[in-house]
């Protein structure tokens, strides 16, 4: 079984060493091939979605926290269970959450992963929507209106 587990490990390792070299090109020719840059990440999002699940012992490896973690982890929402026997969680959103932890433990932050963990995945989940990304680029134009009451609402309706 320890075999099994190491290169299942040794796998999922080698994916996202992958993904992450294409990511890292994706974001050094943004700003002049912004198209191809583009490309490049959604074939690292093909290749991870793509992936087979990941057990939730390899999951605790890569992260470095105990499987107990881990589970609640999944219990939270945080990462994706999408495999019951063995439990299997999304290469994709582990992904996504390897990166943050890095980002969080380079910071210094060593406890309380989880609640900040999950509060960048909801800010990641609204700037991906279309209409925040609208009123985002709406307000970087200078293109802004003051909120109207419902009185004023009701009276430029009646105009």
């Amino acid at each position: 079984m320890t075999q099994t587990l190491d290169r299942e490990k040794e796998q999922v390792e080698a994916l996202f060493q992958r993904v992450e070299t294409v990511e890292e090109v994706a974001e050094a020719i943004e700003e002049h091939e912004p198209a191809q840059a583009t490309r490049l990440r959604c074939v690292a999002e093909d290749a991870l979605s793509n992936a087979q699940p990941v057990r939730l012992a390899i999951a605790a490896q890569l992260l470095a926290l105990s499987d107990r973690t881990i589970r609640t982890w999944v219990e939270e929402g945080v990462l994706a269970l999408v495999a019951e026997h063995p439990k299997r969680v999304d290469p994709s959103r582990l992904h996504q959450v390897l990166h943050l932890v890095r980002e969080l433990r380079a910071a210094g932050q060593q406890r309380d992963l989880l609640s900040t963990v999950w509060y960048r995945l909801q800010d990641a989940a609204l700037l991906d929507r279309a209409d925040l990304a609208k009123s985002l680029q709406q307000l970087r134009r200078g293109d802004v209106a003051p909120a109207l009451t419902k009185d004023e609402e009701q009276a430029l309706q009646h105009q």
